[in-house]
């Protein structure tokens, strides 16, 4: 069977070099986030700082929430070498390169300024690079590769956990951690090279003429569809919409140590089973997303995503059960992964296309607030009343979350 005038075969676009950019360059974003929030933790954990200490440094990722502010800047100005969107993200990743690699020359019991001032540059150096390769993507692939470009690339920026969630905690136990450090961090050599490959695709046509087009007409546009108040709940359902479960998760390298695993089990069975889960609560979502609307699928998977937090306060109980660590593990992340599809469509939506990427920039820097301050109180949270006690907390949490899609998403949507 032919395909139809205009229509290209799905295996034209699946197989095609556009695809293989995704997957490298998707790893190359999702790498540095999973130092932050798997590898710290665990070695600080290691190492005997209390959680609550782990917990604040969760503040050091706040440039994920505020990426919006400079991403402006680097739509509208190019740097004088591989043009508008390939120089920039070169500076981002050699950053990254640099940071995470030094970050195990320090010890945590005595140089905790020098670790926080390194955690905060691979955090501002991350973020900085999502919105140039967000940039990027949108700007590589056609109309008809959307779907499938951006459905790889989550799944490479996922994969990419494995480095810092998996192999380098099972490294840890038997290699320092200076060395541990520079391995993780020389996976970013294979965003460097994709960058130095690639042809940049940015047409300086189209980029901002002025600082008024690049930062004040697309927060103008959003505000005016609906009125302050319309554009307000919208950013207050973003922020609440995975705060129950993002305030589960903040925290679950140090819950599995507290609980008894060793770093060995936690890299072959929590990290792999929380990233399989992820993986097909994509692509699970996906499917789902073709038979009912995206307001719908709101509302699915945000009960799926309370439903998937209770079995932590059994696992804070039963002790130490690989076979429940496993299957709670994946049913979390399952439903993380469902509630990641159905917001990132929601976004895309409210996006207007004239500003997609400041716009979508604001979206994403409040979804991520949570993991930022809010995350930070989960370590006092949990010293204050036990592991059990916090996951019934984060339960509880995500109501509000979704008593907003009353609002911004009905079920019966017009």
């Amino acid at each position: 069977m032919t395909a139809k005038p205009g229509v290209r075969d799905w295996r034209e676009i699946l197989f095609s070099r556009r695809m293989l950019i995704c997957v490298f360059l998707g790893f190359s974003s999702g790498m540095p986030l999973y130092v932050l929030i798997s590898l710290v933790p665990a070695w600080l954990r290691s190492s005997g700082i209390e959680l609550a200490a782990i917990g604040a440094l969760s503040l050091m990722t706040l440039p994920y929430s505020l990426k919006f502010l400079w991403s402006p800047l680097m739509d509208r100005f190019s740097l004088p070498f591989l043009g508008r969107r390939r120089g920039w993200a070169l500076i981002t990743q050699l950053g990254l390169f640099a940071s995470i690699s030094a970050l195990g020359q320090f010890d945590p019991t005595s140089s905790m300024q020098a670790i926080v001032a390194l955690v905060f540059c691979v955090s501002l150096f991350s973020a900085s690079q999502d919105i140039v390769l967000d940039a990027y993507r949108r700007e590589l692939l056609a109309d008809d590769e959307m779907g499938t470009g951006t459905s790889i690339w989550v799944n490479a920026f996922r994969l990419s956990g494995l480095v810092p969630g998996s192999l380098a905690l099972i490294l840890s136990d038997f290699l320092p951690w200076s060395v541990v450090y520079w391995v993780t961090g020389s996976f970013m050599l294979l965003g460097i090279l994709t960058i130095l490959l690639v042809r940049e695709v940015a047409d300086d046509s189209l980029a901002p003429h002025s600082m008024r087009e690049a930062v004040i007409n697309p927060f103008v546009e959003f505000f005016s569809r609906d009125g302050v108040r319309g554009g307000l709940a919208i950013l207050a359902f973003l922020f609440l919409y995975k705060l129950g479960d993002n305030m589960a998760t903040a925290l679950a390298t140090p819950f599995y140590i507290d609980m008894g695993y060793s770093r060995t089990e936690i890299g072959s069975v929590a990290k792999v089973a929380g990233l399989w889960a992820s993986i097909a609560g994509g692509i699970l979502g996906g499917i789902v997303m073709l038979k009912v609307s995206i307001n719908r699928a709101l509302w699915l998977f945000g009960f799926v995503q309370i439903g998937t937090i209770l079995p932590y306060i059994w696992l804070s109980q039963a002790g130490h059960t690989l076979a429940g660590l496993f299957v709670v593990v994946s049913g979390e992340y399952l439903g993380v992964g469902l509630g990641a599809i159905a917001l990132t469509a929601y976004m895309a939506r409210e996006t207007n296309k004239a500003f997609t990427a400041t716009q979508f920039a604001l979206f994403t820097s409040f979804m991520l607030i949570p993991r930022s301050v809010a995350n930070a109180t989960t370590g006092f949270i949990v010293e204050a009343v036990g592991w059990t006690a916090f996951y019934l907390i984060c339960t509880v949490i995500a109501i509000p979350g979704m008593l907003m899609l009353f609002k911004v998403a009905p079920w019966k949507e017009k």
